[in-house]
């Protein structure tokens, strides 16, 4: 879960969660988050060719770069609901920006859990009324909880860093158990901080980041409809404006990254009834790319993981999966080591299938496949594949 001792919120923002019961009552289901000023906006989305309707609607106003709040629920994706899902998406905008005197552009709208089911826009109404009246009362740790869907826990990360003699916060919470794969792996993630910076310069490091991360992380192969991540720059915290030449992008990138990375670790370790939090990583392949391919080939194998969820170094499938990801790999040349021990050197066994067997019994493993091509290098992280994630999913909509 977090590692942080204390979530520090930055600075000129305010959030609040009501309950409209859209799946099922007795939780709160929604959340809104509001930046006391404009702000600069940046976003990553779903590459899925079917977008949900907030997405489609988010992409539009992205483009300004600018604005005040984000609206978001959980329960309903609002996709594959055709007009009227985007009805329902840009009124739930509209509402919100009419309660809070907002201009509608300004106020974005995301949602998450089942598709194909219409919006049930007489609970949400109420609930944007009780959103706008109890504003202030709630924490980010609140609406962390709101987006939850299969999720075991609320997600969030928080640093603090020096921007020229500067305080600077930035604050990240998300949610993501299942339906995880790039591009992006699918989640919502709403990323605050009170840091001047330009536009292109908070893009810049907002793709960087995800690169880093969320694209580098997998569950279970599918990819969600509702992939988003926003940034909300209010600079409020006074520094001079950040810009993409100078030192302080530096560390303000950097920042980001450690944030989005340890997100998306904590997506894995709360992988939909996942009990072991796993590390491919290919080495020496032919390039960056080819390593990527490879190593995600091994961490979307089904395969590969019902063998490391029952304890079983079945290093077979893993330069199976090596030999169809469609890079160049020659058989001979392919190490594969399971927790430090080396089951295959040149393609071959080395009869250590017992140990690695013991090893596989920890929670945490790392798998290499050192493929002697080249330099490139590429890590993917993933979990196990349990009778608990068919059973969550069979129940999904029940």
């Amino acid at each position: 879960m977090n590692k942080n001792t204390k979530i520090k919120s930055p600075k000129g923002f305010l959030f609040s969660t009501a309950e409209a019961a859209i799946k099922k009552a007795g939780r709160k289901d929604l959340g809104l988050i509001l930046s006391e000023t404009e702000a600069v906006v940046a976003g990553v989305f779903t590459a899925n060719k079917v977008k949900a309707a907030p997405v489609k609607l988010d992409i539009k106003r992205i483009r300004s770069g600018k604005g005040r709040a984000i609206i978001v629920n959980s329960g309903n994706a609002n996709a594959c609901t055709s007009e009227q899902g985007q009805k329902d998406a840009l009124e739930m905008t509209e509402l919100t920006a009419g309660a809070l005197g907002l201009k509608a552009g300004s106020v974005y709208v995301c949602s998450t859990g089942v598709i194909g089911a219409f919006m049930p826009m007489e609970r949400i109404r109420a609930g944007i009324t009780m959103l706008s009246s109890s504003l202030g009362r709630s924490g980010i740790e609140d609406v962390a909880a709101a987006i939850m869907t299969t999720d075991t826990f609320p997600k969030i990360v928080s640093r603090r860093i020096k921007i020229a003699d500067v305080n600077v916060t930035i604050t990240g919470i998300c949610k993501g158990a299942g339906m995880i794969c790039p591009n992006m792996a699918t989640m919502l993630c709403f990323i605050l901080t009170d840091a001047a910076i330009e536009r292109p310069a908070l893009d810049k490091a907002l793709r960087s980041a995800v690169e880093q991360s969320f694209n580098l992380i997998t569950v279970d192969g599918d990819m969600s409809t509702n992939d988003t991540v926003l940034i909300i720059a209010n600079g409020k915290a006074g520094n001079s404006p950040i810009e993409q030449s100078s030192a302080a992008f530096e560390i303000f990138s950097s920042a980001l990254a450690r944030i989005t990375l340890e997100l998306s670790e904590m997506i894995i370790r709360d992988g939909e009834g996942a009990s072991k939090f796993v590390k491919v990583i290919v080495r020496n392949a032919r390039n960056y790319e080819e390593a990527k391919r490879g190593a995600f080939a091994i961490a979307n194998s089904m395969l590969v993981k019902t063998a490391l969820c029952g304890n079983d170094a079945n290093w077979g499938r893993i330069i199976a999966a090596l030999g169809y990801s469609g890079i160049n790999v020659k058989e001979d040349k392919i190490d594969i080591v399971l927790n430090g021990v080396k089951v295959a050197a040149k393609g071959i066994s080395t009869g250590k299938d017992k140990d690695a067997n013991e090893r596989l019994k920890a929670g945490e493993i790392i798998i290499v496949a050192d493929l002697h091509l080249g330099k490139g290098t590429a890590t993917v992280l993933t979990s196990d594949l349990t009778e608990e994630y068919v059973r969550i999913n069979a129940e999904y909509r029940t």
